[in-house]
């Protein structure tokens, strides 16, 4: 009878025991990798703020998620081929034109480029920055003043950014700079995403 209470503890030995050495560590390659999270963009739908995901390669970098804000609603987020009423209160980026010159006329000089290029460059995008609970967005120059709307798409689209790789930060102070007169805002009202 002893023995039958033995015979399972006899097959779990010579199971575990079957010959393989333990291993340390082994080195396998980089971290486990995935789908990046998506960068809540706010647009205005009816009056209200709208969170309208995208792809970023740079999640949680808020200078890029205000890039993505500048771009305007894309044809089909709504999943329609419409923009299903989605806008901006952002007024579209400032430009620099060249001036024609007296130059051009000249035989052999150098045309002015009058492609219209200058536009879309870094500097056409608000850019944002964070120092301790501050978060500071500067607008480009020559940037039209913003409605109440507008400073809380940027602030709310900046910050939910911010938040994607820093969930357990605390409430942030914006400061909108550029825009018109300096305006300081919490992310505490912006809409749940």
């Amino acid at each position: 009878m002893k023995a039958l209470h033995r015979a399972p503890l006899l097959a779990l030995l010579a199971l575990t025991s079957c010959g393989i050495p333990a291993t340390g560590v082994v080195e396998a390659g980089g971290p486990a990798s995935g789908a990046l999270p998506l960068t809540p963009v706010y647009f205005v739908e009816n009056g209200r703020l709208v969170a309208v995901p995208r792809n970023t390669g740079r999640p949680g970098d808020p200078t890029d998620a205000l890039r993505l804000l500048s771009d305007g609603p894309l044809v089909g987020e709504g999943g329609t081929d419409r923009l299903d009423g989605l806008t901006t209160e952002l007024p579209a980026p400032p430009t620099a034109m060249a001036l024609p010159s007296a130059a051009t006329d000249v035989p052999g000089s150098a045309l002015p480029d009058s492609s219209g290029a200058a536009g879309n460059s870094a500097s056409d995008t608000p850019t944002a920055t964070v120092a301790g609970n501050t978060m500071t967005i500067r607008l480009p120059a020559g940037t039209a003043g913003l409605s109440d709307l507008g400073v809380r798409q940027l602030v709310c689209t900046a910050t939910a950014a911010y938040r994607l790789t820093r969930p357990s930060a605390p409430s942030l102070t914006a400061v909108v700079t550029g825009g018109g007169p300096l305006v300081r805002t919490s992310d505490a009202r912006c809409p749940a995403r």
